[in-house]
């Protein structure tokens, strides 16, 4: 009799097992590892390694394919770790369309730069899977895998042009910095499991009042540490040291690759965190105020002072999480909704500005400095106009979408009573008006005396700057989409 209830219990575990291993929900992962595995397999064979770029195209458009498939399909399985939402799978396209363009600004700069290999694809696929995996789960231990696999591929792309000391350098400091990141999150995780039992966002949900009464230090403890460790992907002060260097230093495809990515996925996680699982946290509201303030002001005043535009740019990113940490602190469905949307116009209007950069950059002896941009306007108008939008664009002029995107983040603060944090946030934004300006008044009304070749153009460096270009004054005349879009991710997750 005892042997019967034993056998009938392991055929329910079986059953409840192959209900829960659903490959279907990781399909779109599935895809880019494939992809990256057949560009590692045939990276030895020249003429099979020249298809490398493509292979990982097609594996991009399979995984969009499969992420598509999974908008308005709920699902959980793998035991609850991995959750199929319409607010991870909004944040699966935005990585992949980001994986695709910068892809596509790398390739002609790859070959220039003669630093080419099919290997560096692969690790482009396996990062951009990271970064889908930690959106697509509610678990704080699959979140730190996710982070793993995104982050590990980047240390070895940001030192990937082997022969230059700066991109040595930016790979080891970036390395090293990730480390530390990692531990601290890490041992977050491990102070929230020592206090709630669980990893899972929903079951502390669930049990949030018992262990706020039984365990409030040590899970206040580990929402600190957690912080932290986010705190050095977005790029937030004073987690910021190591953006400028990394920046400067990676190969500029990586760059523009780090200023997007990454933090995008920081903040779909710390969107999952901090506005789901510990949302009935109050201290986490001036906690995210000093971070917002911190992050803008320091971000913009230090890029004042720059002479790179790669340097500037970096600045220019830690300002702009900064204004999305007002979305956090904040909080609501008007705030996320708008972080959201802000994500979408950052992605678009800052590769586009990298990947000018980009494309400036394979003319011989280029360093991108300012004094480089001189005279741009007459060598190559288009292009200086192209450059101008995006600039407009991350300063906040209308009509472009990055207008829009301050617009909702900083009316959802007024409308939640943050006036002083809204007021110091558009003063920030007037004063980065200066340095994006700075570049328009240089490629426009100085003259370089120097005797650079024009800049190569390329088919899919063009491809890009025409979808980030009609992206930027798109969205900013229709942005009703993408706010339909944010909204119904929202939905789901709330």
């Amino acid at each position: 009799m005892g042997d019967e209830v034993v056998a009938l219990e392991y055929e329910k575990m079986i059953d409840f097992t192959s209900a829960s291993i659903n490959f279907e929900l990781i399909y779109s992962e599935i895809s880019l590892l494939v992809a990256a595995f057949l560009i590692l397999l045939t990276a030895f064979q020249r003429h099979l390694a020249r298809l490398a770029p493509l292979v990982a195209l097609v594996g991009i458009a399979v995984s969009f394919y499969f992420a598509l498939q999974q908008w308005g399909n709920q699902m959980s399985g793998f035991f609850g770790m991995i959750t199929c939402d319409d607010f991870g799978t909004a944040f699966k396209l935005l990585f992949l369309v980001v994986a695709a363009l910068t892809l596509l600004i790398a390739h002609r700069f790859l070959i220039v730069k003669r630093i080419s290999s099919p290997e560096f694809y692969a690790l482009l696929l396996v990062s951009t899977m990271g970064m889908m995996v930690m959106a697509n789960t509610t678990d704080l231990l699959v979140m730190f895998l996710g982070l793993e696999i995104m982050s590990v591929p980047l240390y070895v792309m940001a030192g990937y042009a082997r022969r230059s000391l700066a991109s040595n350098e930016a790979g080891i400091k970036y390395f090293i910095m990730g480390a530390f990141a990692s531990a601290f999150l890490l041992l977050g995780i491990a102070f929230v499991f020592g206090a709630s039992g669980t990893t899972d966002l929903r079951q502390i949900v669930a049990d949030y009042s018992f262990i706020v009464s039984n365990f409030q230090n040590y899970l206040y403890a580990g929402a600190a540490l957690i912080l932290i460790g986010f705190g050095f992907k977005i790029a937030a002060v004073p987690f910021h040291a190591w953006v400028p260097d990394v920046y400067h230093g990676a190969p500029t495809p990586v760059t523009a690759f780090f200023s997007v990515g990454p933090k995008a996925a920081g903040f779909a996680v710390m969107l999952r965190i901090f506005l789901f699982g510990f949302e009935q946290m109050e201290m986490l509201t001036e906690l995210f105020w000093v971070l917002a303030v911190l992050t803008m002001t320091v971000g913009n005043i230090l890029a004042l002072r720059q002479n790179n535009v790669k340097r500037m740019l970096a600045y220019s990113s830690i300002a702009h999480a900064g204004y999305i940490l007002v979305a956090l602190c904040v909080g609501g469905n008007d705030a996320m909704s708008a972080a959201v949307f802000y994500l979408v116009a950052y992605a678009m209007f800052n590769l586009g500005a990298f990947a000018v950069i980009v494309l400036l950059e394979t003319r011989s002896g280029c360093k991108s400095d300012f004094s480089e941009l001189s005279g741009l306007s007459s060598s190559a108008p288009y292009l200086s106009a192209v450059l101008a939008l995006f600039m407009f664009a991350l300063a906040g002029f209308p009509p472009t979408v990055g207008f829009l995107g301050k617009f909702y983040i900083f009316s959802a603060a007024v409308k939640s009573g943050y006036i002083l944090l809204t007021v110091i946030a558009v003063m920030n934004s007037f004063l980065s008006v200066y340095y994006y300006l700075r570049i328009v008044k240089t490629s426009y009304f100085e003259t370089f005396e120097g005797t650079f070749a024009p800049a190569p153009y390329s088919p899919a460096i063009m491809v890009v700057l025409f979808i980030t270009a009609v992206g930027t004054l798109g969205l900013g005349f229709f942005p009703d989409r993408v706010l339909e879009f944010s909204q119904s991710a929202l939905f789901a997750f709330l």
